[in-house]
């Protein structure tokens, strides 16, 4: 099972490498667009001194995983290895692939595709912990070595790159690359996070058993029981915890009203659930049905 996840795992890195590959070819260099981080390097070099991204790709980063490879961990260390040749071989063939996207010169089509394909690109590759080297092994070295925060030495380095940009592009493709980054780093997150989209309830009540059975009863959903204490009161307090989907916060907020209006409710985003009712899979044995409850508020 172990084994199988892994090929799953690098298969997920090659299709994300590919894509990405595929936008950076297809949108970036063929529009004139800049990127930041190693990818943005290869670029200047490519612009520069005609280098194809494919081996520079290689040239830069191999080295980097070698000096990182202690900061990285045997499965990333793996892992990067492999995205990066991934990456390069991906470079490689979309290059020399007769494939030409028309966007009739214009720029912000050609940016908000480019983001596009490389955050969902991206986003493969990272969901599974895999990454393509760069600037990832620089901003791990610095903060072991420097104390540097991996966000602030990230965004340093890709500032760095895009305004050494400038000395092959102008302030208008910079601009347009700035939308690009944008987009890229919405999607990245996006895929990362999941795209089912659910809702945490966290639910102080004194009926706290009444609305538990109807969550599971009525709504069919897992509750998890926590306990609190009222900082002023300092009395004990039974807490529900319970995640559902965002269609179904409406039919709850009145379930929970009906049974306690004076109900202290939190709902809070929840970016990936797993588990039983939301990921992919078998779907789950039939549940017993717990006996329906008067929703009319019962004194305990």
């Amino acid at each position: 099972m172990k084994q199988l996840t892994r090929i799953k795992d690098l298969l997920l890195i090659f299709m994300g490498t590919s894509l990405y590959a595929f936008g950076l070819v297809a949108f970036n260099l063929q529009n004139n667009l800049a990127e930041g981080g190693i990818t943005g390097v290869t670029l200047i070099l490519k612009a520069l001194l005609n280098i194809n991204p494919a081996y520079s790709t290689l040239l830069i980063n191999i080295p980097l995983i070698l000096l990182g490879g202690k900061v990285l961990g045997s499965r990333t260390f793996f892992y990067t290895i492999w995205g990066t040749i991934a990456l390069s071989l991906n470079l490689w063939f979309w290059q020399r692939v007769p494939l030409t996207i028309t966007v009739d010169n214009d720029l912000l089509i050609a940016a908000l595709l480019a983001g596009l394909a490389g955050g969902i690109g991206s986003g493969l590759v990272y969901r599974v912990g895999g990454t393509t080297g760069g600037t990832d092994i620089i901003a791990r070295i610095l903060e072991k070595r420097s104390g540097l925060t991996m966000g602030k030495s990230l965004l340093l380095f890709d500032v760095i790159v895009l305004l050494l940009s400038l000395v092959y592009i102008d302030i208008v493709h910079m601009m347009y690359t700035l939308i690009a980054a944008f987009v890229f780093s919405r999607v990245v997150d996006f895929v990362q996070e999941g795209t089912y989209s659910a809702k945490g309830l966290i639910i102080v009540s004194d009926h706290h058993q009444a609305i538990a059975r109807q969550l599971m009863n009525q709504m069919e959903r897992g509750v998890t029981y926590l306990k609190g204490e009222g900082a002023y009161s300092a009395a004990g307090k039974t807490i529900i915890y319970c995640v559902v989907s965002s269609r179904e916060i409406a039919e709850i907020k009145f379930l929970v009203e009906e049974l306690d209006s004076a109900a202290f409710v939190s709902i809070i985003n929840v970016h990936e659930v797993l588990g039983e009712g939301f990921s992919f899979g078998d779907p789950p044995a039939p549940r017993k049905k717990t006996p329906a409850l008067n929703l009319k508020p019962q004194k305990d």
